[in-house]
């Protein structure tokens, strides 16, 4: 573990059971709710009844295992400039959007931003960005 608290993404929580090297993550790892919103989306959006259970589990052991930062008026303000500096980059806000909102949870909150994904990232002013070793990869 690296030490602290830290925000985890959404992708990074699906494969928490899956990574090799737990020592990539911080000693209290941190879940939005941004994430439990997206999570929450899954079971609804497959019409396989074992993928929906599947999904389910997932958004369940997520609610159990953490106590959910919110978005707040600070976030808010963050994300704000996190749409502005994705966008700079080329890429459309709204395509990432439940990206942008953790990291704006991220930035108001002062903590480092885990991810299996950090090229999604790059370009985020004050955005800690920690890769954590994708499991399939």
């Amino acid at each position: 573990m690296t030490g602290g608290r830290g925000i985890l993404d959404t992708s990074t929580v699906l494969l928490l059971g899956r990574l090799a090297d737990p020592t990539t993550l911080p000693d209290q790892p941190e879940i939005t709710a941004i994430t439990l919103a997206e999570l929450s989306v899954g079971p609804l959006m497959t019409g396989d009844e074992r993928e929906r259970a599947a999904r389910l589990a997932h958004l369940q052991q997520a609610e159990s295992d953490f106590d959910a930062l919110p978005f707040d008026a600070v976030a808010a303000r963050a994300f704000g400039r996190v749409a502005a500096a994705v966008r700079s980059t080329g890429r459309r806000p709204a395509a990432r959007a439940y990206d942008a909102l953790i990291a704006s949870v991220a930035i108001a909150e002062g903590l480092p931003f885990y991810t299996c994904n950090p090229r999604d990232f790059i370009g985020i002013p004050g955005l800690d960005v920690h890769a954590v070793p994708h499991p399939d990869r």
